[in-house]
């Protein structure tokens, strides 16, 4: 039952003791000020971790050819890898249960020019399912097809700043660019969250490129993706697969670590989660950490409080006062201060972390946040703990006689 009388000496004691109600509500303020901010510091982190391992496709594996390191078959060591499109059709066609789809990649880098205006990129030949595997997003026209492939056309899709460094404020689409002494159509505008370098790209047909280059069918890179169903253990076992296959087809020893490198995505996100994971859990423990020691804290002011209080409890049992109502004057109290000074803490954690926003990205923390649900528990925990605190030294206090309460010093 509310009670203005008991209400107002919580306030007149509160006034009274000033700097015993600062440092209760203190230790409450900056245990979740700590929780919040190192909690939302760790979510920031996975933050990173997600924009810098998922700007690709998830489920992709790259594959790139290199130089054997031991003889085999009558092959010398040292022996330069050179993957082809037979290499392409080859994975295909046997391995259709794991495959998504495939790409090749032909890297370039060379002056390309419109007008008067010229710079340096990177061109890079590609399929059409290059666009899935880099989360290419079109900004203006359309991607590269399977019947540009097919005819070789002579057309180019330039990243978002190549457009912006060539053509300034007018549009890309329709003009010709010259890409090393070859003239290319601009069919489309990309954008990537992977940043500038990958907006100061240029991509073309694959098999363009290849016949500008005196009709070779050399590839670089190839990229492909297998089907999410698969599972992390399904995209080892392919990656396993895939390997030994590539090996035995170009003549390179099985043990031969060196003759081909396949970089699987999900392996890497396995240890990045892992390891992201690992880091939460520390900033978690600390922060958990952080609002234990702030109920410490609490129960020692509390028991403090309470001792010093010893006379005053005395002659309130004196006057008749009921234990009941002497407990409940002290938990009022304590859950008074605790509840104003836990949301004290909460909106300052919350108004910390938005004040950080990107300001700490080169520490490879990213937007760092706080669910407001897991914020909200916190402070109720830290809210609850609180009147535990001022509980058990008030139930204690309770039961001390009026006339030993009153000879206390």
């Amino acid at each position: 039952m509310f009670s203005s009388d008991n209400w107002q000496e919580i306030f007149q004691t509160i006034k009274k003791n000033k700097l015993r109600t600062f440092l209760s509500g203190f230790t409450i303020t900056l245990g979740l000020l700590i929780f919040i901010t190192l909690l939302g510091l760790g979510n920031g982190l996975k933050n990173s971790f997600n924009q810098f391992f998922m700007d690709d496709a998830t489920n992709t594996m790259f594959i790139f050819p290199g130089r054997t390191s031991m003889p085999y078959k009558g092959y010398n060591v040292n022996r330069t890898i050179q993957f082809k499109n037979d290499d392409l059709a080859d994975i295909q066609k046997n391995f259709p249960f794991y495959l998504e789809y495939i790409t090749p990649r032909i890297f370039r880098n060379g002056t390309v020019t419109f007008n008067n205006e010229s710079n340096s990129y990177s061109y890079v030949g590609v399929s059409p399912a290059h666009q899935v595997s880099e989360k290419t997003i079109m900004m203006k026209g359309r991607y590269l097809n399977d019947l540009d492939v097919k005819e070789k056309t002579k057309y180019a899709v330039i990243g978002r700043l190549v457009e912006k460094d060539l053509f300034k404020d007018k549009s890309a689409l329709g003009e010709h660019v010259i890409i090393n002494n070859t003239a290319y159509k601009v069919i489309g505008v990309f954008q990537d969250e992977g940043g500038d370098n990958e907006e100061r790209r240029i991509y073309v047909p694959y098999t363009t490129l290849q016949l500008i280059e005196k009709n070779t069918d050399d590839i670089n890179q190839i990229v492909l993706a297998y089907k999410p169903e698969l599972g992390y253990a399904g995209a080892m076992l392919f990656e396993e697969k895939l390997t030994k296959f590539l090996k035995e087809k170009h003549e390179i020893a099985p043990d031969d670590q060196s003759g081909v490198f396949v970089r699987n995505i999900a392996d890497n996100m396995n240890d990045n989660q892992q390891l992201s994971g690992v880091l939460t859990l520390i900033v978690t423990f600390v922060g958990i950490g952080t609002l234990i020691a702030g109920v410490i804290g609490i129960s020692n002011i509390m028991v403090f409080v309470i001792k010093e209080r010893t006379k005053e409890i005395g002659v309130r049992k004196a006057l008749g006062a009921t234990p009941f109502s002497i407990i409940t004057m002290i938990l009022q109290e304590s859950i008074f201060i605790t509840l104003i000074a836990g949301y004290i803490g909460l909106f300052l954690g919350i108004f910390v972390l938005k004040m950080i926003g990107d300001k700490l990205e080169d520490y490879f923390i990213l937007n760092p946040y706080i669910d407001l649900g897991t914020a909200i528990t916190a402070t109720i925990i830290l809210i609850l703990f609180g009147a535990l605190a001022g509980y058990v030294p008030a139930k204690r206090a309770a039961r001390i006689q009026p006339i030993v309460a009153l000879r206390d010093e």
